[in-house]
Formats: C-alpha cells, sequence, structure tokens
C-alpha cells in the first residue's frame, strides 16, 4: 500500500481549523501529515503556500500555537514539522527535539537544510527517537545520491523536479529512483506538483507521495466555509490515496 504524506499550513485560516482538518485528513486516509511552519521567506514552496504562510503570520502565528496544534493532533497521525532553520537556528534544535517529544511529534523536514549541515544534527535528533528527513533532487549525481540516502530513516524525499512546489512540471525520475534503491531500502515518496491529476504517474516506482498545494489552494478559497475546505481536502485525499494503490 502506497502511503500519502499531506502539508497543511499551521495556524490557516485560524489553529483550531488546522486541529479540525488534520484529523479530517488521517480520517480519510493521509498516512503522515506535515504540518507546516509558517515562515516569511519559504524559499522552496510556490504562490500557494507562500500566500497561506503570509496569511497565517498575519493572522498572528506563533510557535507556541504549532506545539498546540501538534498536541491535539500527533497522537492520531503520523506527525512532521515543516520549517525552515530559520526558527530551528534561533530556538535551538534542541528545543524544538523537546518540543516533538512533548507533543508526540516524529520528526523534521528541512528543505534548505543542506547535507553537510543537516550531519550536524542527525545525531541528536535521531537519538531522541525522531527523523530528519533527507531530501533528493533530480539534479543530483549517483554520487551524491548514495552519500544522501545511505543512513536515510522514515522516507526519503523525492523532489520531482528543480523548482518550486506546485510549478507542475514534469521530469523522467526513474533513472533517479533506481540509483536511490541501489543504495537505501528506505521508502522513497515523491514531492512537488503531486495532485490529484498527477499523483497516479508522479506514483510509479515509488512508495507514497507528498501534497501540499493541492490541498493549501482549497484552504485558500474564500469562497468555501471552513466546513466546506474540510469535506473538499479530504475528498482529495481519498481521491488521490485511491489512485496510488489502483
Amino acid at each position: 500500500m502506497k502511503k500519502l504524506v499531506a502539508y497543511i499550513t499551521t495556524g490557516f485560516p485560524s489553529l483550531e481549523f488546522t486541529v479540525d482538518a488534520a484529523l479530517a485528513l488521517a480520517d480519510a486516509g493521509v498516512d503522515t501529515l506535515e504540518l507546516g511552519m509558517p515562515f516569511s521567506d519559504p524559499v522552496a514552496d510556490g504562490p500557494v503556500i507562500e500566500a497561506a504562510n503570509l496569511k497565517a503570520l498575519q493572522n498572528g502565528f506563533k510557535l507556541e500555537h504549532l506545539f498546540d496544534a501538534s498536541a491535539k493532533i500527533a497522537p492520531h497521525i503520523d506527525t512532521l514539522w515543516m520549517g525552515y532553520f530559520n526558527p530551528f537556528y534561533h530556538k535551538g534544535m534542541e528545543h524544538f527535539i523537546k518540543k516533538a517529544k512533548e507533543t508526540g511529534v516524529n520528526g523534521f523536514i528541512i528543505p534548505d537544510l543542506p547535507l553537510e549541515e543537516a550531519k550536524l544534527y542527525k545525531p541528536s535528533v535521531e537519538n531522541a527517537g525522531l527523523s530528519l528527513i533527507d531530501f533528493i533532487a533530480p539534479t543530483d549525481s549517483e554520487a551524491r545520491i548514495k552519500e544522501i540516502v545511505t543512513d536515510a530513516k522514515k522516507f526519503i524525499y523525492l523532489v520531482a523536479y528543480a523548482g518550486i512546489t506546485g510549478a507542475g512540471k514534469s521530469e523522467d525520475l526513474q533513472p533517479i529512483i533506481t540509483n536511490i534503491k541501489k543504495y537505501s531500502q528506505t521508502p522513497v515518496y515523491v514531492g512537488f506538483g503531486v495532485d490529484q491529476n498527477t499523483a497516479k504517474e508522479k506514483a510509479q516506482g515509488v512508495d507514497g507521495v507528498i501534497v501540499g498545494s493541492a490541498f493549501v489552494k482549497v484552504l485558500l478559497d474564500e469562497s468555501l466555509s471552513n466546513t466546506q475546505k474540510i469535506t473538499k481536502i479530504s475528498a482529495i485525499a481519498k481521491e488521490i490515496k485511491e489512485k496510488i494503490n489502483s
């Protein structure tokens, strides 16, 4: 059974909504939830997720809100914090490790943390029983792939194309997938540009998909009530889960 990872932005449109949406996604078959930490310059994210980040910050998002929401969500679904390195650096990785253990969160996804720096933090993260997710890009050489994936845990995040999330580009990932699987038995999940239209194709040869912009677009739709938003993202999750496993 291939896995579905769903991203939502914490605190948008509200903290209460984040909790309700997360639990609904769990019921809809989502296996792992990425709780996005709003940040003013989300360099790997496209305009959809960037807009949600900025709205959450305008609504007064604070890190304590992330911890509060996580305590209500993590007991019900495998939860990871997805954020940029700036907050981790300023608060200290040990602070996030402590809070993750307190709330039941299982690890971190930090897209702007290169392998060389990640190696400084991985031992303390993994000694706490948590995961720091590794990224592979289509531009990585086989030697680089081997270096990255040899010690990868939980899953490997395969970026579907060079660029930002939600751009919907398409690249032949099979040679990269072959190289990853040559050096690691860790599951490979593909992200960037995955939605209900592309999920089946993107899931070829991998163990799961990561979906963000497709959900966040719904959260940004001001013509929908919060109840309608949750109904719609649940339907999208069910459709994607069915397609990647058909």
